[in-house]
C-alpha cells in the first residue's frame, strides 16, 4: 500500500483523536484505518500510537513523527499543486489597474489579444493615476510608471516610458522662441497634475540633466484634455509619445527641444509575491513581457 497513504491516515487520526472519527472523514472503514496504521508501524518498525478500546495517545516516537509527517504530506501537496498550476489552463477573473493615458492608448488594444489567446479568463481593468495598494484593494497586477520606492512587491521591467516636449503651430507663432530648456520658464506649459506633487520638467543635456521648474495656468490629471488644450494652442505640453504621435504626423503639434532629450521614465509590472502563481497570472505575466517588455538586455 501507498506509503504516503498510510501516512496520511495516521496524520489523520492524530489530528481527530480516533480511528473511527478518521474512518468517517476519509470515507473509510474503521478497521481500514487501523490496517493502514499497523502497516505503517510494521515498515518502521516502531509503534506510533498507544491504543487502547477507550482512547488512542501517541507514543514517544509517534509524537516526534507526526510533525515530520505532516511537513512531508504537506511538501507532497505542494508539489502536486505546482504540478496542477503548471499543466492548468488559464481562467478565472484578472484584475489590472494602470495609469489612464498608458490604459487606454497601448494597453486596452493588446489587451484584446491576451483575451482572445486565453479566452476563459475574464479581465476587470481599471485605468487611475492615483498609485493603487495592490495588496488591500485586490489586483492581480498593477503597471507602474516611475521610480519604484521599496514595497516588497515584485517587479517586472518593462519598456522605459517616452515622453515628447511639443506645442501647436499658432503657439510658437505668437510666443518668443524657445531655444533651450529654460526658455520654458516664460512659456505657457500645461501641466500634468502628479500624485507626487512634482513642478518641474526634465531634460537631458551634455552638460548632464537640467531640471526646469514650471508654472502651469492649467493642470490636469489627464493626458487626453492636456492633448486638446496643447492643439487648441494653449501652451506647451510634455506628454506620452503614444498620446501626441498621431498630432505630431498630421502637424497639429511639432516636436520641441530635439537637442535636450526628456529622460526616459521606467516603467514596471507589480504583483504581490506571496500571490500563488496562478495561471491566469502566469499568462497575464508572460503576455506584458512579450508586449511591452524591454527591447534590449534586461
Amino acid at each position: 500500500m501507498d506509503r504516503l497513504t498510510q501516512m496520511a491516515t495516521f496524520a489523520k487520526a492524530v489530528e481527530l483523536g480516533s480511528f473511527s472519527a478518521a474512518a468517517d472523514d476519509l470515507n473509510l472503514s474503521p478497521q481500514l484505518v487501523g490496517k493502514q496504521v499497523k502497516m505503517l508501524e510494521q515498515h518502521l518498525g516502531v509503534s506510533l500510537l498507544h491504543r487502547t478500546t477507550r482512547r488512542q495517545s501517541l507514543t514517544d516516537f509517534g509524537r516526534a513523527f507526526y510533525p515530520r509527517a505532516k511537513l512531508i504530506l504537506a511538501d507532497m501537496q505542494s508539489a502536486e499543486n505546482l504540478a496542477a498550476l503548471t499543466r492548468g489552463t488559464p481562467s478565472g477573473r484578472l484584475r489590472i489597474n494602470a495609469p489612464v493615458t498608458f490604459g487606454v492608448r497601448t494597453l486596452s488594444p493588446r489587451l484584446l489579444e491576451y483575451m482572445v489567446r486565453y479566452p476563459q479568463v475574464s479581465v476587470d481593468l481599471t485605468l487611475s493615476n492615483e498609485l493603487v495598494d495592490i495588496v488591500d484593494e485586490g489586483y492581480d497586477v498593477v503597471f507602474r510608471i516611475g521610480e519604484l520606492v521599496s514595497s516588497g512587491l515584485k517587479a517586472v521591467p518593462l519598456e522605459p516610458y517616452q515622453m515628447v516636449l511639443c506645442a501647436a503651430p499658432s503657439y510658437l507663432a505668437r510666443r518668443p522662441p524657445i531655444i533651450n530648456p529654460w526658455d520654458l520658464q516664460q512659456q505657457e506649459c500645461l501641466g500634468f497634475t502628479y500624485s507626487d506633487g512634482r513642478s518641474h520638467w526634465s531634460f537631458d543635456s551634455p552638460e548632464g540633466r537640467i531640471d526646469v521648474p514650471i508654472r502651469s495656468k492649467l493642470t490636469i490629471n489627464q493626458g487626453d484634455p492636456l492633448l486638446a488644450a496643447a492643439v487648441a494652442g494653449l501652451g506647451v505640453v510634455l506628454q506620452p509619445i503614444e498620446l501626441v504621435s498621431d498630432a505630431l504626423r498630421d502637424g497639429t503639434l511639432v516636436r520641441l527641444l530635439p537637442q535636450y532629450p526628456v529622460p526616459n521614465t521606467a516603467m514596471h509590472i507589480l504583483y504581490a509575491p506571496d500571490r500563488r502563481m496562478t495561471p491566469k497570472l502566469r499568462s497575464f505575466l508572460e503576455f506584458a513581457r512579450e508586449a511591452f517588455g524591454q527591447r534590449g538586455p534586461l
